[in-house]
């Protein structure tokens, strides 16, 4: 077990408790910890300072090493899992792990009468899925998951455009996350490419999650799916590199989904295809097109179009969770910064359990979405139409207000 005790880290901590009208002491801060300190865990330790109601207590890992380093960069104790889930001052456990755990540890922490956020997807099953999101409601926790970068400045700007029956009643749509995967950059992109992997379940969240955010639930899903490439050559830098990783899931998905509001989507999600032109969303109304920026990010500009009419473009910039504040080290000189507030969901899930707010970026919309995950692969093996059971609502718009609530970082 190892802490960080400089002045710098002890003064970055606030109280977690506050003074209420009556003089009792009520809690101001959710104490969180981190289980799994992989690549994505640093994104989330650095943004947590930055949002009000959150205080970074602790992290764990299989691996004690991997914990010690992240503990020690960022001022926290690196524990076990059982001793994390053990702490009374810890009452936000944060999932991200690999997906096959992901259930493990979400269904371990609820035991522990800790509130959960994890990363996507939430499970793997969706029945275990649907089993968190059960247990979370029997015990009076909440269980929250990733994307929740439908809650940026962009996602917020096309939902308020959509609310606004700008574009009219929407119709029909198409949605595409095509790359050629993930082992030219990650340093383990093993598990990307077995059971638990794959774009559909990797990457299809966040698509998916802006769509019901935009739409509501889906009813009906078709589906075809493939691997276009039997092995990877890991090229990223690290261990890895020059290893053969064989391919267990399917890379490519294409499927049509059909939206409980009547709209129609094509959805096709690949990790085979090396260029294409494609923007992440569009959406066709009866009044005019929508062209919503990449989910995987928090701000990105909107396009619309009234009827016919030359596309009007709405920057997020200045909106919270809208600047661009974040670029990855793999990235080309060429490439813009992006809006990345990783930890928005946690900060929104604090919200909504000290200030009794909705939750948006919840586990039953992250349920509803790996149903329609597995409902798609169902339907590329066995044909036809298949219906989804869940239904979900369509989370609640976040105000400007409600959104600066969260934030205790510089200005906008």
């Amino acid at each position: 077990m190892s802490r960080t005790t400089s002045p710098a880290s002890r003064a970055g901590r606030a109280r977690p408790y506050r003074r209420g009208r009556d003089g009792e002491q009520v809690m101001s801060k959710l104490g969180v910890g981190i289980v799994g300190c992989g690549n994505i865990s640093t994104i989330y330790m650095q943004n947590m300072p930055k949002f009000r109601d959150l205080n970074l207590v602790a992290c764990a890992d299989l691996r004690p090493e991997a914990a010690q380093a992240q503990a020690e960069k960022f001022g926290i104790e690196a524990l076990t899992i059982d001793a994390l889930l053990a702490r009374s001052d810890i009452q936000i456990v944060v999932n991200l792990t690999t997906p096959e755990s992901h259930f493990a540890i979400s269904h371990a922490a609820l035991a522990a009468n800790k509130h959960v956020f994890g990363e996507k997807p939430i499970t793997i099953e969706a029945n275990d899925a649907a089993t968190l999101v059960a247990e979370a409601a029997d015990r009076g926790l909440k269980i929250g998951c990733a994307p929740d970068t439908f809650l940026g400045g962009g996602g917020r700007t096309a939902r308020e455009l959509v609310d606004a029956g700008r574009i009219g009643k929407v119709l029909y749509g198409t949605c595409f996350l095509m790359s050629h995967g993930m082992e030219h950059w990650h340093p383990d992109p093993t598990f990307f490419f077995k059971r638990g992997g794959g774009p559909i379940l990797d990457m299809g969240p966040y698509y998916l999650a802006a769509l019901i955010n935009l739409l509501g639930p889906v009813a009906l899903v078709q589906g075809r799916a493939s691997a276009g490439f039997a092995t990877r050559l890991v090229t990223s830098k690290g261990p890895m590199n020059g290893k053969i990783i064989a391919v267990e899931t399917p890379t490519t998905v294409m499927s049509l989904l059909h939206f409980e509001s009547g709209a129609d989507i094509i959805f096709a999600m690949s990790w085979d295809v090396w260029k294409h032109a494609h923007p992440p969303i569009e959406l066709y109304g009866t009044e005019g097109s929508l062209r919503v920026p990449d989910p995987n990010f928090f701000g990105g500009a909107v396009q619309y179009t009234e009827k016919g009419g030359d596309w009007i473009s709405v920057a997020a910039d200045d909106r919270p969770f809208g600047k661009p504040n974040w670029r990855s080290p793999n990235w080309a000189d060429h490439m813009p910064n992006q809006a990345n507030y990783r930890c928005l969901g946690v900060a929104e899930l604090a919200s909504a359990v000290l200030r009794c707010t909705p939750h948006r970026s919840s586990g039953a919309l992250a349920s509803h979405a790996l149903e329609v995950k597995h409902a798609i692969l169902k339907a590329s093996v066995e044909g036809g139409e298949i219906a989804v059971r869940s239904r979900v609502e369509r989370p609640a718009p976040l105000s400007e207000l409600d959104a600066m609530v969260l934030w205790a970082g510089e200005t906008f």
